[in-house]
């Protein structure tokens, strides 16, 4: 498009107009909504959607923001509980909430819900609310994206739902110990072999 040109011919730039690009009362030409764009919020009052099934009553969303996981790594290591981390168990990691809280997890991508127990703390990036073991993030689809957005509600009481099923008492339990005490076998030593020292030549 060639440059605006004043009477003469000359090339000038005109100067752009003060007013808006919308007229008053005209549509919009676009429309966004309105996103929330917040990582990391306490969902205090907030209301978990309705499965349809019915319940002991509403979920109170305890925490939003971002989940993360840990694996293979941590596999066998030693969670601030003290307990091994088994990357096949329900378990999660959490900044405050207390060890063995039991933690429903649904994921604001898909709906999916897992049942977790708090045994680890952390994690520690900004963000992120809640560290869950590989299997918890297999659960709702978390481990091909990483980070995913999810609200967490706690179980406290029994016959609360989590996943479209009633939460039992010993669901997501601590391992307990045998009450038995384990004897270690020990395995025979291997038999030494007699060295044949030849006898000394006197001179």
């Amino acid at each position: 498009m060639p440059p605006a040109t004043d009477a003469d011919g000359n090339a000038k730039l005109l100067p752009l107009p003060r007013a808006i690009a919308v007229p008053p009362g005209a549509a919009a030409r676009s429309s966004v909504p309105a996103v929330r764009y917040d990582l990391s919020v306490s969902g205090t009052g907030e209301q978990a959607p309705d499965d349809g099934v019915p319940d002991d009553g509403p979920r109170e969303i305890f925490e939003r923001g971002g989940a993360s996981w840990y694996g293979i790594q941590f596999h066998q290591r030693k969670t601030a509980s003290g307990e091994r981390f088994d990357m096949t168990a329900m378990t999660a990691a959490h900044k405050t909430l207390p060890f063995n809280t039991r933690v429903c997890v649904r994921s604001l991508v898909n709906g999916s819900e897992v049942l977790v127990r708090i045994n680890d703390r952390g994690p520690y990036a900004a963000g992120r609310v809640i560290d869950l073991s590989r299997a918890a993030a297999d659960r709702i689809g978390l481990t091909g994206l990483g980070i995913k957005q999810v609200a967490l509600t706690v179980v406290d009481r029994d016959g609360m739902r989590c996943g479209g099923l009633p939460v039992e008492a010993g669901d997501a339990a601590a391992p307990t110990a045998s009450s038995e005490p384990q004897q270690r076998v020990r395995a025979p030593a291997p038999a030494r072999r007699k060295a044949v020292v030849p006898p000394r030549r006197r001179k």
